[in-house]
C-alpha cells in the first residue's frame, strides 16, 4: 500500500541572509569570489525541504504563482555543508525546474514548465532523499514573480 507525502519548499531566511553577507563582504573589501564559487544573486533566496521518510518516489510538483513570473528551482549536491563551505557551482545539480505563468494566462490556467525537466527533476530529489535529510535549493525569481507570489511544494509516493 502507498500514500502521498507532500513535502512544502521552505525559505531559509538565515542561511539566504549569510549568503548575501559574503557578496556584500566581498563587494566592500573589494576581493574577488573564489575560483567556481557561486554568490547568491540578488533575485535569489535558499530555500530547504526536510524529508521526514526516505523510500520516496516521485509523483508531482505543486508549484502555484499568484501573478505572471518565472520561478527556476536549482538543487545542491549532498556535498554542500553550508555552515562549513562556500557554495561552488559544481555542487548545483541538473535539470533546474523551470515553472511559470505567461501575461495573459487566466488565473485558472495550471502553471507552465518544462515538463521532462522537471520529472526528471523530481526523480533526481526522491533519490538524495534516500540519503538525506535535508536539501537546499537555490530559487531564483523572475519577470514580476518574488517570494511573497510563490507557493512551491513537491509530492511523493511512500511505499508502507
Amino acid at each position: 500500500m502507498s500514500t502521498e507525502l507532500e513535502l512544502p519548499f521552505r525559505l531559509d531566511t538565515q542561511l539566504t541572509e549569510v549568503m548575501r553577507l559574503r557578496v556584500q563582504s566581498l563587494q566592500q573589501r573589494g576581493q574577488k569570489r573564489q575560483d567556481g564559487e557561486r554568490l547568491l544573486l540578488p533575485n535569489e533566496a535558499v530555500y530547504r525541504l526536510d524529508f521526514s521518510k526516505q523510500s520516496l518516489r516521485f509523483s508531482r510538483w505543486m508549484v502555484q504563482l499568484a501573478q505572471t513570473g518565472r520561478l527556476a528551482v536549482t538543487a545542491t549536491s549532498q556535498l554542500w555543508t553550508p555552515d562549513l563551505t562556500n557554495l561552488m557551482t559544481r555542487q548545483l545539480l541538473e535539470p533546474v525546474g523551470v515553472f511559470w505563468r505567461a501575461a495573459g494566462d487566466a488565473s485558472d490556467a495550471p502553471i507552465q514548465c518544462y515538463e521532462a525537466d522537471a520529472h526528471e527533476f523530481g526523480e533526481r530529489i526522491a533519490e538524495l532523499a534516500k540519503v538525506r535529510k535535508v536539501m537546499y535549493f537555490l530559487f531564483a525569481f523572475a519577470d514580476g514573480c518574488s517570494p511573497e507570489t510563490v507557493d512551491c511544494s513537491i509530492a511523493f509516493t511512500v511505499d508502507s
